[in-house]
């Protein structure tokens, strides 16, 4: 049941896309604003912020978990509503062909050198800013989130709903939308932000390097596992870094380098092969990384079948 709920649930999404109205996590977001507001105080110490963010996490988390994994547990007997709830859930969960569909809003313009529309796409994805950026800084950055967001987006997805069911893609889901809320590096968020990041990124871990090693057997294999081993530990995310790397690699782009955000310029570290003619980012590394993602995607696909018929 397992593979067939993921299976169907992506295939929910290919028609459907996320939902347009009514999206769970928007609700869920706005409660976490509200109790953000309420407790994230910077006159409090930094242990105290550090306390109060631990708090409002598991304010915000730790009923909705609850509750599904009572509505899960009480459809144990009913198998196919337990699979119907399933679905819905990883669906909504899972952003497969939003991902896809935001990459192409930034190819077409590239494509068409409509510099500022594709600036303009590029803006609804990433948090850097991309009004200066030239041609190869825009395909670099749409690059660089669809890989990274093929981790977070899909298969950690998977991953969590093959390890917990249900319950596992809620308490993911929600932890990675509080850290892209609270997980900054700003005075605001520092302390009171600190407990979302880490937990993220511990529920991130093992997914991330499964997606690294994904994006290595169906691209480059060789060199998205030597980018993987030598760069993916230089970036200051401990597991977008061999994402990226592996993913850089295995479409043969060169990534990273000087960007900027909240106005002041950032160098970061190369990832993928060295800066050329044949490996400077451009519309087409952004389709190679969708084709990345969805290659990856009929792996994992195929890995689940492949388990379910054998176990």
């Amino acid at each position: 049941m397992t593979a067939l709920t993921i299976i169907f649930s992506l295939l929910v999404d290919r028609v459907l896309g996320e939902p347009k109205r009514w999206h769970p996590l928007v609700g869920f977001g706005t409660i976490a604003n509200t109790c953000e507001a309420y407790l994230n105080k910077m006159a409090l110490s930094d242990n105290r912020q550090k306390v109060n963010g631990i708090f409002a996490a598991l304010i915000v988390v730790a009923p909705i978990v609850g509750l599904s994994v009572w509505v899960d547990s009480g459809l144990s007997l009913y198998p196919i509503a337990q699979f119907i709830f399933g679905v819905v859930v990883v669906y909504t969960a899972v952003g497969w062909r939003s991902l896809i569909a935001h990459a192409k809003a930034v190819i077409e313009p590239l494509k068409d050198q409509r510099l500022d529309d594709a600036r303009l796409s590029l803006s609804m994805i990433v948090s850097r800013d991309t009004a200066q950026l030239n041609d190869i800084e825009v395909a670099k950055a749409a690059t660089e989130s669809v890989l990274e967001n093929g981790a977070d987006a899909i298969f950690a997805v998977m991953f969590w709903f093959c390890v917990w069911g249900v319950p596992g893609v809620v308490l993911y889901r929600l932890i990675n939308t509080l850290d892209a809320m609270w997980g900054y590096k700003s005075k605001r968020f520092l302390y009171f932000g600190w407990a979302a990041a880490r937990v993220d990124d511990v529920m991130n871990f093992i997914p991330a390097r499964l997606t690294a090693s994904s994006y290595a057997v169906v691209g480059n294999f060789s060199v998205s596992l030597n980018c993987w081993r030598q760069q993916g530990f230089n970036w200051k995310s401990p597991n977008a870094g061999p994402v990226m790397a592996a993913g850089a690699g295995a479409i043969n782009t060169s990534l990273g380098g000087s960007t900027s955000y909240g106005g002041a310029r950032e160098f970061r570290p190369i990832l993928g092969p060295a800066e050329s003619a044949d490996t400077l980012a451009n519309s087409q590394s952004i389709e190679s990384a969708c084709e990345l993602v969805n290659k990856s995607v009929l792996l994992w696909l195929l890995i689940l079948a492949l388990s379910a018929i054998l176990l």
